[in-house]
């Protein structure tokens, strides 16, 4: 079983349900008393805030590639970006360590492409949605049509993924907000709804909607278990 680096903490929330994930969809596998052989390192969240915020991007670069290196150090085969936003930096973090990054959108596109759907609905940090070094993928690299939230609701989601779930705050009434603006993309004609943020998921669920939902947390903690066993 390769190690699996995971780059944690953004946030520590999402983190635990990686590692969750990790060790449930081995132990599947496997059985008896198998667990996933993983490395994780996590940031403090609040340093990356800041560095984000009054620094720059990219110095906040620099510093996940300084994480990177301590999986690469500590002996990881792969790496793992347990937060759709910092695969800003993927490319960057392969370069500098040799090692592959297993890219949430490939394992998120290929589980929209398995279902036979085309256009889908985005939802994640403002980065995320309006950015393309996740949108993009999905469109260059997979064909797929991705359509966002308009910029009030694209600022709704941001400020609740910020000011609450990456603090642990969970309230109905910003559950109903996500809610709202999802059934908006499903009405605009979105096919599917990508969570892509690693903290939606703990708000909304696949029973909340009439389309396909689609968890970037579970489809990327499962395919690096694939990877990891040889998959």
């Amino acid at each position: 079983m390769k190690l699996i680096g995971l780059l944690g903490g953004v946030t520590w929330e999402s983190t635990k349900e990686y590692y969750r994930i990790l060790n449930e969809e081995v132990k599947a596998r496997l059985g008896g008393w198998h667990s996933a052989r993983c490395l994780i390192h996590s940031v403090d969240f609040a340093e990356v805030i800041k560095i984000q915020n009054k620094v720059g991007r990219d110095q906040l670069g620099d510093y996940m590639e300084t994480v990177a290196l301590s999986l690469k150090a500590g002996g990881a085969d792969f790496i793992i970006i347990g937060a759709n936003t910092m695969h800003q930096f993927a490319e960057r973090i392969e370069s500098v360590t040799g090692l592959s990054v297993l890219h949430i959108a490939d394992c998120t596109a290929s589980a929209v492409k398995e279902m036979g759907l085309t256009k889908v609905g985005l939802t994640g940090t403002r980065f995320t949605m309006e950015e393309d070094f996740i949108k993009g993928r999905f469109t260059d690299k997979h064909g797929l049509e991705i359509i966002v939230p308009e910029r009030d609701s694209r600022k709704a989601i941001n400020d609740i993924i910020y000011n609450e779930l990456a603090r642990g705050i969970f309230r109905d009434e910003s559950r109903r907000v996500f809610l709202d603006i999802i059934n908006h993309l499903i009405e605009a004609g979105s096919e599917g709804v990508i969570l892509g943020c690693t903290e939606i998921p703990l708000i909304v669920k696949q029973s909340d909607f009439s389309v396909p939902v689609f968890n970037t947390t579970e489809l990327h903690a499962k395919a690096a278990v694939d990877r990891a066993l040889g998959g």
